[in-house]
């Protein structure tokens, strides 16, 4: 791994422990990270009152192309609604209420925490 994926790789656990620890302190249950499937890989997979959260965390250390949610089109929510339900498969879970949820962090070049946006309904 060259350094620049290396960079991209630890911005991008970093985000996801800020989002772990966001989704927590709003009340969620963090169950499972970063579970391989065949259709994507499911950052975070979470629970609250209402069921199962599949959740995408996009961190980006600029918002210069936009904040990082808007990294999720239309190809990576279907991938991310496949997961899902590869995800209720394999554990066997039967009829599960669930939805897809973006986490949004914006971090500055030196690490600090500039933002998080939570999207409950990607």
């Amino acid at each position: 791994m060259d350094e620049a994926a290396r960079r991209a790789h630890a911005l991008g656990r970093k985000g996801e422990e800020i989002a772990a620890r966001d989704l927590a302190a709003r009340g969620f249950e963090i169950l499972e990270r970063n579970v391989r499937l065949p259709a994507a890989e499911i950052d975070l997979v979470a629970r609250d009152r209402h069921g199962l959260v599949f959740v995408e965390v996009k961190t980006r250390s600029s918002a210069r192309h936009g904040a990082p949610y808007q990294a999720v089109n239309d190809g990576k929510r279907a991938r991310m609604e496949q997961a899902a339900l590869d995800y209720i498969a394999a554990r066997q879970l039967g009829e599960v209420d669930f939805r897809l949820g973006v986490m949004s962090v914006l971090l500055a070049r030196d690490g600090r925490l500039l933002g998080v946006e939570w999207i409950e309904e990607a």
